[in-house]
């Protein structure tokens, strides 16, 4: 077995948590877990998608140098002022 160098940071939680119950560590175990599978997901999912935001990015640009857009008020509710804007 080898071992991979972790932040302090990390090292001192799984310290401390090694140090708790069995349950609380199953618990804390699988937290960390879903946490890392979390970010995974949300890494391949932007990963194939940055094609597709360019191509709105560039839809939304070209639709405000045509004057077809409103602007935003912080504090609008946007759900009713679709259909709004200048066609």
């Amino acid at each position: 077995m080898y071992r991979i160098a972790m932040t302090a940071l990390l090292e001192k939680a799984i310290q401390q948590a090694s140090a708790l119950p069995k349950r609380e560590q199953e618990a804390i175990g699988a937290l960390i877990l879903e946490e890392i599978a979390s970010e995974s997901r949300w890494d391949a999912q932007f990963a194939g998608s940055q094609d597709t935001l360019a191509r709105l990015a560039e839809e939304a640009v070209s639709e405000y140098n045509a004057g077809k857009t409103l602007p935003f008020e912080k504090d609008s509710d946007l759900s009713h002022d679709f259909g709004r804007a200048a066609d």
